[in-house]
């Protein structure tokens, strides 16, 4: 295929590199394939035993001085590809080679497409996480976990400095001009995190919604507007709005065929998510206001992503917005 395949990861344990090999080993012989790993040293060793002859392992650019270390990996790996086409994919996605190929012809007509993760196995916690799947495909899109981009639709590279990273990136690319295109019909498998992971991110993601102000403030919204419809009248105000909310998730399952890989039982859940999800938004601010940030690996990031007339505005020459510009792997912006 006509594609490079970059894998972006920082582990602190190797659990997990056997299942992740047997995935490398099917993808290797049909496209070039980089891993860019940010493990600790003999973390790194230990991968490059099971993976260096299957891809390309590298270590991340050091130079590269990001607030989010994904993004420096990922930049690394676009240095390092053979092709224009990339494929971008965290370490849980787990493609056939059947929608690369759907990417990278979906790639003809566009800049960067996005398509859609599913988890499975599913815990319970990897179904409570699926509301919020289809709470977004009711709405707009969802935001998955990995990406096809042309390289050279990213000349600059993007900011590295923010926690909303594949936002930033589309958006990016958007202010060069380039065609982006969601694919919410396009399904690709996601491993679950483990329990302890997904806990750790409910804050997080709910952070990432300073990128968007309107959809954080209708979240900061939802929790005090239920708790004074549940004091002045009474609780069935609040079964018609667990109702609407488990309505609009089956939307979002029913959409392009989602009932195929996302169960009844996340619709079920959807008022609960939307209950954290208001909860934590109000979280978020306080780390924001108090703390001046969320934590993201041993620092914390303010930043969620940049708007697309902001890029713009700093972009160098306004004569550079053109998704064929030649791509150079450093990023847009420093700060």
């Amino acid at each position: 295929m006509r594609l490079s395949y970059i894998l972006p990861l920082r582990w602190q344990e190797s659990q997990g590199a056997d299942e992740l090999a047997t995935y490398l080993r099917v993808l290797s012989p049909h496209l070039d394939v980089i891993v860019v790993d940010g493990s600790p040293s003999e973390i790194f060793a230990l991968h490059a035993c099971k993976w260096g002859s299957l891809v390309r392992h590298v270590a991340t650019n050091q130079s590269l001085r990001c607030a989010n270390g994904k993004v420096a990996n990922v930049l690394t790996g676009l240095a390092h590809a053979k092709h224009d086409r990339v494929v971008l994919a965290d370490d849980d996605v787990r493609y056939d080679l059947e929608t690369l190929r759907r990417l990278d012809r979906c790639l003809d007509d566009a800049d960067l497409v996005m398509p859609q993760n599913y988890f499975d196995p599913r815990p319970w916690h990897a179904i409570w996480d699926s509301a919020r799947s289809l709470i977004n495909r009711s709405f707009w899109h969802d935001f998955a976990g990995t990406i096809a981009l042309r390289r050279s639709a990213l000349p600059l590279g993007y900011d590295g400095d923010v926690l909303f990273e594949n936002l930033q990136l589309e958006r990016t690319i958007a202010a060069f001009g380039g065609r982006v295109h969601h694919l919410p019909g396009v399904y690709v498998r996601r491993l679950p995190p483990s329990a302890r992971k997904f806990w750790s991110q409910r804050v997080r993601q709910a952070y990432d919604e300073f990128a968007r102000p309107f959809v954080l403030a209708l979240w900061l919204a939802i929790a005090p507007f239920v708790a004074v419809v549940a004091w002045r009248t009474s609780w069935l105000a609040i079964v018609v709005a667990a109702f609407v909310a488990m309505t609009l998730a089956e939307i979002g399952r029913r959409r392009h065929g989602g009932q195929a890989v996302f169960p009844l039982a996340a619709t079920v859940v959807a008022p609960l998510w939307i209950a954290e999800r208001s909860i934590c938004a109000w979280l978020a601010v306080g780390a924001r206001v108090f703390f001046g940030g969320v934590r993201y690996g041993t620092g914390r990031i303010r930043r969620a992503a940049t708007s697309t007339t902001e890029i713009r505005r700093r972009l160098p020459d306004p004569m550079v917005g053109s998704s064929r510009a030649q791509p150079r792997s450093h990023r847009l912006f420093s700060g």
